[in-house]
């Protein structure tokens, strides 16, 4: 089966298989796609077909029969044929020793054996065949050379039927035996008198074994024969499924090839220059209204049908005979079965077959609808050209490559321009050079600010107006339409000075207005600035009037021991200076001054420090000694109340800062841990470098601080005051000196506590190397 696009390319020319086009053609034309074409084969020619694989079968059943009766024939002559041989040496043997019957009584081995091997050689006898000579008495005394192993041996041990078989002597004649448990053919044959007598015996193990190599031979060839035909039937029904799959493929190729034409109204042609004759397909004849015909149609006919002034196929033909053309690609008109003409389009190209005959192939396509379209495209072009004519506006389209496409008369009398410059085709460039330049041009911002539109207004050298509204056409072209609004401007002129005047009014409000706005702003600012520092100096006041409430006590309580025990001394109220209770008087006079003068030095450092005053001397100071100065100090407390400390403090750890405020803030935080930690507890000090950083960390198991108070905690002259907290004394400036100092070194301090558990401080001081 031949496919109707198979072609070849050679030397440099295009080859088709016209067999293969004519295939397609016929099956077209004359047959139903719905067939195999093996339905269209002789009959004769499709029955041998399908009866070809019940040939083979029935071929490989004869053989295998004729293998199988001939090799039971054959296994019937290899009997036969022992069976003779067995008599023949049992009648030989008898004829050697029919003149020397004596030897059978005497038993000359030697003479017996000679004349065995003269007469009776082993390579005479078949494979596995005997003659054994024995006595009366059944003694074997001279045998062939396949049975000397009984010489010597009494006949009856390995052949029991031999006495059996002695009675009936020579009419017994070949018999089926067994000797040795082996079956055997053997013949006895009595010498003489005295008792003797021949055994002749041949073997059918060998003749098994022969058959076997036989059938063995046989069933290999057979097996060879079966396999190669199966092989080849195999390959037969492989080629018949791709010749019906070639089949299908082919005739649904035809179909949607077909099936394309149809619906595409196009058709195909083929003219063949010998014979003068085209072949048209199915929908040719369809797009003529034609009916369809497998026969093929002569060229005068397929002339009459062309329009007589879209010139004939006969100057197609001559032009292609000369060798002017190898193409055609022509519009021209057919006469249509109901009276009217068809616009049609036909390519082909001009093809050599094999055999050198000239086609010329092509396809013709239905362009009526395309040919009415064009003339309604002309026909609305030239109303639209006759409509941007008759309008006021003055029109011009550009194309993408910015050359013109069209204009009106009012264009071309806006700016001048002579006839010889408005050709279609002429670059913008070369219409603006000859165009009279405007007085004035302004553009105006697109409205849309997208980019595709232009608004400009130009006044001409006759003082006319007229704005120019510029878009971008789907193409990437431009159109531009003119409007005159001369009167436009003019009233937009009054317009303006009327506006003028009325916003010189309206400026001189607004001033005052705006003055207006900007006082009250002031005074509203002003307002809110004088609220916010009430209410700062209100919580300052408060906040300092507490503390001096809390600070009352603080400074009369050791100002009242003071002033008391000193009455006492100065008295002699407890007898002579010298006295233990004096001396412990004295005592309690000195902690109650040490007392108020670090209550007093605490208000002066905060002091200093609100006022600004405070000035830090940053060296590079070693950490570890400096927190250890500070642990003694509180160790002596902190031993009396069972507290144990715990140290983790990181070796070589150094910073950047004020030694006296860092030791200051130790011994601050240090001394409130101790102060607010109860007998037993646990004071835990850690010290680390962390991302340009040293954290110094005091966490303690003290009394801890509410939550609701943490945000009071270190801010100038405020204290959580609790029961405890009075008890133990002091100003409640060490966290706020504390924090304000670690804030001048850059730092920050975080508290983080919890009533009846404990209280951690933290201070991260940032190393400024």
């Amino acid at each position: 089966m031949m496919d109707v696009r198979r072609a070849t390319v050679a030397g440099g020319r295009l080859r088709v298989d016209f067999d293969g086009l004519k295939a397609w053609r016929d099956s077209l034309s004359g047959h139903s796609t719905s067939e195999p074409l093996l339905r269209h084969l002789p009959k004769a020619e499709l029955i041998l077909k399908r009866a070809i694989p019940a040939l083979i079968i029935a071929f490989l059943s004869v053989v295998a029969a004729s293998h199988f009766f001939g090799m039971m024939s054959e296994y019937s002559r290899l009997e036969a044929s022992a069976r003779h041989a067995t008599a023949l040496s049992a009648a030989t043997a008898t004829a050697v020793f029919a003149d020397a019957v004596d030897i059978f009584d005497s038993g000359d081995i030697t003479e017996a054996q000679a004349r065995l091997a003269r007469y009776l050689p082993q390579d005479r006898l078949d494979n596995g065949a005997f003659v054994l000579l024995v006595q009366a008495s059944g003694k074997v005394f001279a045998a062939t050379t396949a049975g000397l192993s009984h010489v010597g041996s009494n006949v009856g041990d390995f052949f029991p039927e031999v006495s059996a078989i002695r009675r009936f002597g020579d009419r017994a004649g070949v018999i089926e035996t067994t000797i040795g448990g082996v079956p055997h053919y053997a013949e006895i044959t009595l010498m003489g008198n005295a008792g003797g007598y021949v055994v002749a015996a041949t073997s059918l193990e060998e003749v098994g074994r022969l058959w076997r190599e036989e059938l063995a031979l046989n069933v290999t060839l057979f097996a060879g024969i079966s396999s190669i035909l199966l092989v080849i039937l195999y390959a037969y029904y492989t080629q018949v499924k791709r010749a019906r799959d070639a089949d299908d493929i082919f005739l649904e190729s035809n179909l949607r090839v077909e099936t394309a034409l149809s619906r595409g109204r196009c058709g195909l042609w083929d003219f063949d220059f010998e014979n003068r004759e085209f072949f048209w397909s199915r929908s040719m004849y369809d797009m003529l209204g034609l009916p369809g015909s497998d026969k093929t149609m002569g060229f005068g006919e397929a002339a009459r049908l062309m329009h007589p002034d879209d010139g004939g196929l006969y100057e197609i033909a001559r032009a292609i005979a000369k060798g002017h053309s190898g193409q055609v690609d022509q519009i021209f008109r057919m006469r249509h079965a109901g009276g009217h003409y068809v616009w049609m389009r036909a390519r082909a190209q001009v093809i050599r077959s094999n055999s050198g005959r000239m086609h010329l192939i092509g396809i013709a396509m239905d362009v009526t609808e395309q040919h009415r379209l064009a003339q309604r495209y002309a026909e609305a072009d030239q109303r639209l050209a006759d409509a941007i004519e008759c309008t006021s506006e003055a029109f011009v389209l550009w194309d993408k490559n910015d050359r013109l496409v069209m204009c009106n008369t009012h264009f071309q009398q806006a700016y001048g321009l002579p006839d010889s410059v408005l050709v279609p085709g002429t670059e913008r460039s070369i219409v603006n050079a000859a165009a009279a330049r405007p007085v004035i041009e302004r553009r105006i911002a697109d409205a849309d600010g997208s980019g595709y539109s232009r608004t400009t207004e130009v006044q001409l050298a006759d003082e006319r107006w007229l704005q120019i509204n510029e878009r971008r056409t789907r193409d990437g072209g431009r159109v531009s339409v003119g409007t005159d609004i001369t009167l436009m401007k003019r009233h937009q002129e009054r317009l303006r000075e009327s506006e003028r005047r009325l916003m010189a009014t309206i400026g001189d409000l607004s001033a005052s207005r705006q003055t207006l706005e900007i006082q009250k702003a002031e005074l509203s600012t002003a307002n809110a600035n004088y609220q916010a520092e009430k209410e700062r100096a209100e919580a300052a006041n408060k906040a300092k009037s507490e503390f001096l409430a809390n600070m009352s006590h603080e400074l009369r309580t050791p100002l009242n021991a003071i002033l008391g025990f000193s009455e006492i001394l100065q008295n002699q109220m407890f007898g002579p200076l010298g006295s233990l209770k004096y001396d412990e008087y004295a005592r309690d006079i000195h902690d109650s001054g040490k007392h108020l003068l670090n209550v007093i030095n605490d208000i002066l450092d905060m002091s200093k420090i609100e006022a600004g005053h405070l000035r830090l001397h940053c060296e590079r100071i070693d950490l570890v000694p400096l927190i250890e100065e500070s642990l003694r100090f509180t160790a002596i407390p902190a031993a009396e109340k069972n507290i144990v400390i715990e140290q983790r403090i990181s070796s070589g750890l150094t910073l950047t800062a004020d030694r006296r405020a860092m030791k200051q803030v130790l011994l601050n935080l240090l001394s409130n841990a101790v102060k607010f930690t109860d007998n037993g507890g646990r004071i835990a000090v850690r010290t680390r470098r962390v991302n340009g950083a040293v954290t110094v960390t005091i966490a303690d198991t003290g009394i801890g601080i509410p939550r609701s108070a943490l945000s009071k905690i270190g801010q100038p002259f405020e204290q959580v005051q609790s029961q405890y907290a009075k008890s133990k004394g002091g100003s409640g400036l060490g966290l706020a000196i504390s924090r304000s100092l670690t804030a001048l070194h850059g730092g920050r301090m975080k508290i983080r506590s919890r009533e009846a558990v404990g209280t951690v401080i933290s201070l991260r001081i940032p190393d400024n190397v």
